[in-house]
């Protein structure tokens, strides 16, 4: 915890110097941003403990917590009225909190290949003959893991499909009589069969058996005749049986196409056929039919549906089936005896031996065959012709598509322990979940890889062993797996039964802390539990003048406190009484101890170069360094970082505005030099503090760059003359004044020319008046005329219209003129 409080206070420290550049420059609001990552990283650190919360008694508890929880077995580590819970911890926050890395217990859990042959490479037509044990086609076989509560163990598996690999095949034929043409086509299916699986292996075996119903009303008939020929006409059956094992595994075709030859049809009397249980004694009846453990392929071929679990009960069959073999001279002799298996028992008996069906169905019963294939793992459905004409194919077919196809299952895992699975199939094609179990298009000779994880949510009670395995579906092949479980710590089997250490002998003296016998408790055993609500107890957890236990903020238990947890559990209540805690302390910027202390009982303890109540106060004067190298420009002290100007009329971080004074230049303007100005008669008493040389020109000043702070100074004098100097202060406070020893004084007017442009001017604005009135009256008598035209114009009489004149001539019309 002392380590991450300093790291914490350097880095503010670091924020605040950067803050006071950036103010400097003008450049707040980065500064402020910069601070404000620096003190959220902080405080990011603070947060809850799982480890804490788990309010662990013992190392075994502790590391059962999570993954990342650690037990600190040092002795003296708990402070005063921390209880032993606070031993476990996450593996940062005990060395923060002083714990030796030697001394913190956390176990890791890890994995051991036991046994790991490499995957057959062989070809098909290699000269080695090899048997189906030696050949391998996953890796690892055998490996052993060790569990820790929380921690995955990851393995790889791979899976190669071998060239060449043995198979056994067995057909299982339903023989009622409606599959009376089809037992013509398949009495020749040995030899032709055995030819086409020499494309696939050079190790097949072929086997046959059939199947009927249960010899019981009302699946067949029992009247004695319908027993002996179940049959209408003249047809010759054969007698009714449940299921009988025709030929055991064999590399014969002929053999097959011998035994079959002489196999006859029998009859029923309902629709569903019992071949359920003649699937059920074909899987577990492993030694009668001659299984190898190699690709073991059952065909069942039918033309009808089946019975299962329940129906047996209308022939008064209520026994569940036992999953067992019942074969005797290959009859199957219990059909009467036990119910259809139900088709989850079916399932798990065919996955135990690891048995690939392939159901040849007419199509008739597709639909119903298909959704029996969706509850079987690694079975298939093929389309029978109505006289089984094409059931080679259908065989090659169905063994393609199930080869083609590896899926992972493993066996019932302990309590607490689960298992998920990645592949890593042809192309690139990757999954997780339940598609993480399988890979598809595999060919022969493609090799694909599994990730698999493993992780224990849980200790067992027991705290024994467990074996899993898994493996792909329809091979013999898997993976042994030893799962061991890390529940204790190493120390603990170092421990000191019955020890002096926890009061005379009340408990177990391991891991550094006392595990206490049974009605014993406290952090050395010390208490009974009978004793544990004793008042005289509570005298013991109280300060003197105080009437608080713990001072509230804990709880009694044998006359000792142990102190309560806070939600964060990185603030802790400690103390003989609890009386002290790391969080009440004064605050600076929100942080506790400003970040630049550590808060012990109240009171921040703070690091070098820090003071104050919050360690606010930081006794580094670079900031107060002013640019001449003098501390606050030499008016003020350096507090806390920051300068406090003596003189109020300076300001800023190291004193060096005044808003009031004139500046240097303006300052030392009338001084020494030329003997003149207002200050002429004090000059002597005022000016005399600096050292002042005389230069010949401009060029002779001193010119920026040399190690003082420097001002270059323009400053007119009562005579309107022009005067330069420079003023300085070195390392030792002395002020130097360079001044040119010649000012530049203005040069009296020229009166010639003065004169001339005056008169000049006087003349050239005399005529543009004038021009401008003439313009104006040229205008004006022009609009007058322009005027008295238009009224001349628009005259309506003349003399002709007078109305006084009388004219002297009279004309008078003849109104009967006609104009003729």
């Amino acid at each position: 915890m002392k380590i991450q409080l300093m790291l914490r206070g350097v880095r503010l420290r670091e924020a605040r110097m950067q803050a006071q550049k950036c103010e400097t420059n003008f450049k707040w609001l980065t500064c402020a941003g910069i601070l404000c990552c620096l003190i959220w990283n902080g405080c990011a650190q603070q947060g809850g403990s799982d480890c804490i919360k788990a309010n662990a008694k013992s190392c075994g508890e502790c590391i059962q917590a999570g993954p990342n929880c650690g037990w600190c077995k040092k002795t003296d580590f708990l402070q005063e009225g921390e209880p032993t819970s606070a031993r476990c911890d996450d593996l940062a926050a005990l060395k923060s909190k002083g714990c030796p890395m030697e001394d913190i217990e956390n176990p890791r859990g890890s994995k051991q290949v036991l046994e790991n042959r490499e995957v057959t490479n062989r070809k098909k037509g290699a000269a080695e003959k090899l048997k189906p044990e030696a050949i391998t086609q996953i890796q690892p076989q055998k490996l052993s893991l060790h569990l820790r509560v929380g921690e995955p163990q990851t393995f790889s598996l791979k899976f190669k499909r071998a060239e060449d690999y043995p198979i056994d095949l067995y057909y299982l034929m339903d023989l009622s009589y409606s599959m009376k043409d089809d037992l013509e086509n398949v009495k020749s299916l040995g030899t032709a069969l055995m030819l086409e699986m020499e494309k696939i292996t050079s190790d097949f075996r072929i086997g046959f058996g059939s199947f009927v119903e249960k010899t019981v009303m009302p699946y067949i008939s029992t009247t004695p005749a319908k027993l002996r020929n179940p049959c209408t006409g003249d047809q010759n059956c054969t007698s009714p049986f449940s299921y009988k094992n025709v030929l055991s595994l064999t590399s014969e075709g002929n053999k097959f196409n011998e035994l079959v030859g002489k196999q006859h049809i029998s009859g029923n009397l309902d629709s569903p056929e019992g071949g359920f249980d003649a699937i059920m004694q074909v899987a577990v009846c492993g030694e009668q039919i001659g299984w190898r453990n190699v690709t073991r392929l059952l065909v069942f071929s039918t033309d009808a549906g089946f019975h299962f679990a329940g129906d047996g009960k209308l022939g008064g069959i209520v026994l569940p089936n036992d999953g067992k073999c019942h074969l005797e001279n290959n009859v199957y002799t219990m059909s009467h005896y036990y119910d259809y298996p139900s088709i989850a028992h079916l399932v798990q008996k065919l996955s135990e031996n690891n048995i690939q069906t392939i159901f040849a169905v007419t199509e008739e019963f597709q639909a119903v065959y298909k959704e029996l294939k969706n509850l079987i793992p690694k079975s298939a459905v093929g389309t029978l012709s109505s006289n089984s004409s094409n059931v080679i194919q259908l065989i090659i077919d169905a063994y393609n598509s199930l080869s083609s196809e590896v899926i992972l299952e493993n066996t019932k895992l302990p309590k607490g322990v689960t298992i998920s699975y990645k592949s890593f199939c042809k192309n690139g094609v990757n999954d997780t979940q339940e598609d993480g179990r399988k890979c598809s298009n595999i060919s022969i000779g493609d090799e694909v890889r599994f990730e698999i994880n493993i992780t224990a949510n849980e200790c067992p009670k027991k705290e024994q062993n467990e074996t899993i395995k898994i493996k792909p579906l329809g091979f013999t092949e898997e993976v042994e797996i030893n799962l061991q479980f890390i529940c204790e710590c190493q120390c603990q089997s170092e421990g000191e039964p019955n020890s002096p250490a926890c009061h005379a002998g009340n408990g177990t003296f391991e891991c550094g802390a006392c595990r206490c016998n049974e009605g014993r408790i406290g952090r050395l055993c010390e208490c009974s539990t009978d004793e544990v609500n004793s008042e005289d107890m509570d005298a013991y957890c109280r300060r003197e003048n105080s009437t608080e236990i713990c001072s509230n903020n804990g709880e009694c238990i044998c006359g000792q406190c142990v102190c309560k947890k806070r939600e964060n559990t990185n603030e802790v209540y400690s103390g003989k009484y609890c009386e002290c805690d790391n969080f009440n302390c004064d605050r600076s910027n929100g942080l506790i101890c400003g970040g630049n202390g550590i808060c012990k009982c109240r009171v921040c303890e703070c690091f070098p170069n820090f003071t104050g109540s919050a360690c606010d106060c930081s006794l580094d004067t670079t900031p107060c360094m002013a640019s001449n190298g003098q501390i606050c420009n030499g008016r003020g002290t350096c507090e806390c970082g920051t300068c406090n100007c003596t003189d109020p009329k300076f300001q800023g971080p190291t004193c060096e505005m005044c808003q009031t004074c004139l500046g240097v230049c303006a300052e030392h303007k009338y001084c020494r030099a030329f003997d003149k100005g207002e200050k002429k008669e004090t000059c002597s008493q005022e000016c005399m503090h600096f050292n002042m040389t005389r230069v010949e020109s401009r060029d002779k000043l001193p010119q920026p760059g040399q190690p003082d702070p420097l001002s270059h100074c323009k400053e007119k004098d009562v005579d309107d003359c022009w005067f330069y100097f420079t003023y300085s202060v070195n390392s030792n406070g002395e002020a130097n004044v360079h001044v040119v020893e010649t000012p530049e004084c203005p040069s009296g007017p020229d009166i010639i020319p003065i004169v001339a442009g005056v008169v000049a001017g006087i003349v050239l604005i005399g005529l543009a008046l004038l021009l401008i009135w003439k313009l104006l009256m040229i205008i004006h008598d022009r609009r007058e005329f322009a005027k008295f035209e238009k009224e001349k114009m628009n005259a309506k009489w003349d003399t002709g219209e007078n109305p006084i004149y009388k004219s002297a001539v009279t004309t008078v019309v003849n109104p009967k003129y006609e104009g003729k």
